[in-house]
């Protein structure tokens, strides 16, 4: 359903927003302009008929003056458009200084605010400005805007750069370093590095990992506007399987790997929840590949130099365990320091059948935090 304009004649001027009728064309004698607008929003459409206005009154026999005309609602009530309002913001002049990085006095930053089509006018004893802000402005929201206006006219190449007035120097976290690195190495493995969403679905991090809800410590979202994101990830297995699902049809072996954070839910911190950086890598063929995931954690743990080691104290071992995402008599733990860190295994059946996969799959997955932090 489209609207269509008539004259009081019952003559159509024009369908919106498919096309204008030939008899309200505009020609070269035209002298009289009616301008509409129509829109599904009335705030949008009161700023481009209040922008069309403005600039077309300036052309007019007597320049910028229009004639308004009532608009009859639904209901029965009237309006009187274009509206044209004007505003005021009312901005310190120390928060302009500071904001631009200069040191302006009041009457010069309002000289520059007049060369953006801006009046002002000194309040409060100099104190604050009185920006007035025209209808042609529809993009001054906020005194923000009216700062930026104050830095264009200024010239940033005439803003004089200063040193930060704090004493560190900004670098890389080491934790992102490190990451780097090894995301190099992995991909010189043969392996590629995948990218996936941050949320996930509850289904993904319980049910279809064989896991009750109630054992994970996720971190929920209040309002989820779809079924596909309703919790921060605790685990990077399941984005990185949809991965595969998404591109089984490609040449076998797949091999991806992940190095992201994880959310989980911690009451000692003061927001309730605390960040984890995890490695998760998969090798999905039609052999479940555990000896090359094997291989991978070896090659890792030398990198991070950590040794090898049958005791709890400086190193690492796997140690025999029945996680229900795994097949059983094919899962180990990996331990480090005496702490469990991650699992190396392959998936069970009923995990692959919940993404779709037909053929089996080898699984690595460990914190980076517990070992980066040791």
């Amino acid at each position: 359903v489209y609207p269509v304009i008539f004259d009081k004649n019952r003559v159509v001027l024009s369908m919106p927003p498919i096309i204008n009728g030939h008899h309200s064309r505009m020609m070269a004698s035209t002298r009289n302009v009616f301008i509409e607008c129509t829109a599904t929003d009335l705030t949008k459409a009161r700023i481009v008929l209040d922008t069309l206005v403005t600039m077309f009154s300036m052309y007019c026999q007597e320049p910028f003056t229009v004639e308004a005309v009532d608009v009859e609602r639904v209901d029965g009530t009237f309006f009187t458009y274009p509206d044209l309002k004007y505003r005021t913001e009312v901005i310190p002049v120390d928060l302009i200084n500071k904001r631009v990085g200069i040191n302006a006095k009041a009457e010069e930053l309002s000289s520059l605010l007049t060369r953006m089509c801006l009046t002002s006018e000194l309040v409060e004893e100099g104190s604050r400005l009185a920006v007035t802000i025209p209808p042609s402005r529809a993009d001054v929201i906020h005194a923000c805007d009216v700062i930026e206006d104050v830095a264009i006219a200024y010239g940033y190449n005439n803003i004089e750069f200063v040193l930060p007035p704090t004493v560190t120097i900004g670098k890389q976290l080491p934790v992102n370093k490190l990451c780097d690195l090894l995301r190099a190495e992995v991909a010189q493995a043969g392996f590629t590095e995948a990218l996936t969403f941050a949320l996930c679905s509850r289904d993904d991090i319980s049910t279809s990992l064989r896991k009750p809800m109630e054992s994970v410590p996720a971190v929920h979202i209040g309002n989820p506007k779809t079924a596909e994101f309703q919790v921060a990830r605790t685990t990077l297995l399941p984005g990185v399987l949809k991965t595969v699902h998404c591109n089984r049809n490609m040449p076998l072996p797949l091999k991806l790997f992940e190095v992201s954070d994880v959310v989980l839910k911690d009451p000692s911190k003061d927001v309730g929840a605390r960040n984890e950086r995890r490695f998760t890598a998969v090798h999905y063929s039609k052999r479940p590949g555990f000896e090359i995931m094997h291989g991978l954690l070896d090659r890792l743990m030398l990198l991070l130099e950590v040794p090898a080691c049958q005791d709890n104290k400086k190193g690492y071992h796997l140690v025999a365990s029945d996680e229900p995402s795994y097949f059983p008599g094919r899962c180990a733990s990996i331990m480090f320091e005496g702490q469990v860190i991650g699992h190396l295994g392959v998936l069970h059946p009923e995990v692959l059948a919940k993404f779709e996969l037909p053929l089996p799959c080898a699984v690595l997955d460990f914190s980076i935090d517990m070992i980066f932090k040791r």
